[in-house]
């Protein structure tokens, strides 16, 4: 049963095989890793918390958010392993009934399985911190209360006071994320980069981690293998520390779901550090190699070493025999444009906040909107493209997330020299937007929810649910969430929320 992303191939979810490939079997060991983990923090509740137990629930969490893993032995060794941590710590810890998690009264189970499902959100995000020795104990104390409290029976009122209460702490967890990131690569700068491959050796980078992107640069240094991102990745092209790279070229390709497509028959390597992976074509199958929690029968997989350390040497003398293009190949964006501009984080556009403030002052901007969040390959998705197109020429769109790719390559032109399209950064960058909504409310002297702003979000799947639940915790308003609903929220528990 899989029903945690607005595609699901059924009304009330898939039973069969979900649309994003995942089959039953490692649905259902998804649900017993999930089960495991409940065990473990039970344990870890009764007999104290450690920070290797915390970065066990970390990865098995991430490990089942949507297009990581579909690798069923990768999944099993997750729960042995989880099992046999609870052994050493607390043999009497119970495990959660897997089946149990989806059966009981509607309501209930929605509200359960959004707590769920954030968590797991939550848990790629603070793993991202953590590979750069960045922890919160509130952060990471959560997640063995937010396990426990999955289990438990609770009424619709207590769910609710979770649900907020988690989206407090999830805030927290990107404002970490946000430091780790900044504090180690710098505040990104606003960027323009190529969508053209030059001839030569080549990896795609695809997910969301920095600091793989970062080893594999200084591995790959002076050896004539460039470097392209891919997907969530684009935003690095704007970090100080990572842009010093020279070899970090440009960027490849459009959103997650476009992949079997673009990367078919292409003479370059592909490196996917976290979601979103789709069942390879044979044609590019065996140019694949995966990273941490990410899995795929039949591709290859990078290990880490005690020290977090990877060695990529597969992978670049794979990418160096390949070959890449013989001559410059210029592709282009979702609408036919050549280049993209990303690198307007919280820092940057706080930087020019009395700029911004001054042209809405002067009636120059009279709207923001930002349209963001997860792409898809459903019908209907050209609506965010034509959204921005026809937004009037005195407003601003702020965008984050692969969402952005539908009109990211548009010229819609400036405003007083401010671009029109402000590209924040990866989904877990909603935390730039909130920062610079709340220091606009600031500035105005009022509330956020009264200020010329409107949140137009494309929904997916789990990253997606921290976020709102974040928004929500804070009692921003003014929310269209589309195209598509997902299957997990009930009527009634959707009305309570929105």
């Amino acid at each position: 049963f899989f029903f945690f992303f607005y595609q699901s191939a059924n009304p009330a979810g898939s039973t069969v095989q979900g649309v994003c490939g995942k089959t039953a079997p490692v649905s259902n060991k998804q649900d017993e890793l999930t089960a495991a983990l409940i065990g473990l923090a039970r344990a870890g509740e009764a007999k104290g918390r450690s920070l290797e137990v915390t970065q066990m629930l970390k990865q098995g969490l991430f490990m089942c958010v949507t297009n990581v893993n579909f690798d069923e032995e990768r999944v099993q060794a997750m729960i042995d392993k989880a099992h046999a941590m609870k052994e050493a710590l607390d043999p009497t810890a119970q495990d959660f009934d897997w089946e149990a998690l989806w059966t009981g009264d509607e309501d209930l189970v929605s509200l359960r399985s959004t707590l769920l499902l954030g968590m797991r959100g939550m848990a790629a995000y603070a793993w991202h911190a953590s590979v750069l020795q960045y922890e919160d104990e509130e952060v990471n104390n959560w997640f063995y209360k937010g396990l426990v409290a999955i289990a438990g029976e609770h009424s619709v009122e207590e769910w609710l006071a979770l649900l907020m209460e988690f989206g407090q702490i999830n805030l927290k967890c990107m404002a970490l994320l946000d430091a780790a990131n900044t504090e180690t690569y710098g505040t990104p700068e606003p960027t323009t980069v190529s969508l053209a491959v030059e001839p030569g050796p080549f990896i795609v980078v695809t997910g969301h981690d920095l600091h793989d992107l970062e080893m594999l640069l200084q591995q790959t240094e002076g050896k004539g293998v460039d470097i392209y991102t891919h997907g969530e990745m684009l935003p690095c092209h704007a970090y100080p520390g990572l842009k010093k790279y020279k070899h970090l070229k440009g960027n490849f390709g459009t959103a997650w779901q476009n992949q079997q497509k673009e990367f078919d028959e292409v003479p370059g390597m592909f490196l996917f550090t976290t979601n979103c992976i789709m069942p390879p074509k044979e044609s590019y199958k065996g140019n694949i190699y995966t990273l941490d929690m990410v899995g795929f029968p039949g591709v290859k997989h990078i290990p880490n070493t005690a020290d977090g350390h990877k060695d990529f040497t597969p992978i670049i003398e794979d990418a160096i025999k390949l070959g890449g293009y013989k001559e410059r190949q210029q592709f282009t964006g979702t609408n036919g444009g050549t280049e993209v501009t990303t690198g307007f984080g919280h820092g940057t556009v706080l930087g020019i906040a009395d700029t911004v403030i001054d042209a809405v002052k002067a009636g120059a901007i009279k709207h923001f909107f930002l349209v963001g969040g997860c792409d898809g390959a459903k019908v209907g998705r050209n609506y965010y493209t034509e959204f921005v197109k026809q937004t009037p020429k005195d407003t601003v769109v702020l965008t984050l997330a692969c969402g952005k790719y539908r009109f990211n390559d548009l010229n819609i032109g400036d405003i007083g020299g401010i671009p029109r399209i402000l590209d924040m950064g990866q989904c877990n960058d909603a935390y730039s937007a909130i920062q610079v909504a709340v220091a606009l409310a600031g500035a105005f002297e009022c509330d956020v929810n009264d200020l010329p702003l409107t949140l137009v979000l494309s929904w997916y799947e789990q990253k997606a649910v921290c976020i709102l639940l974040t928004l929500l915790s804070l009692g921003i308003r003014n929310i269209y969430l589309g195209p598509t609903l997902p299957k997990f929220l009930s009527n009634t528990v959707l009305g309570v929320l929105i």
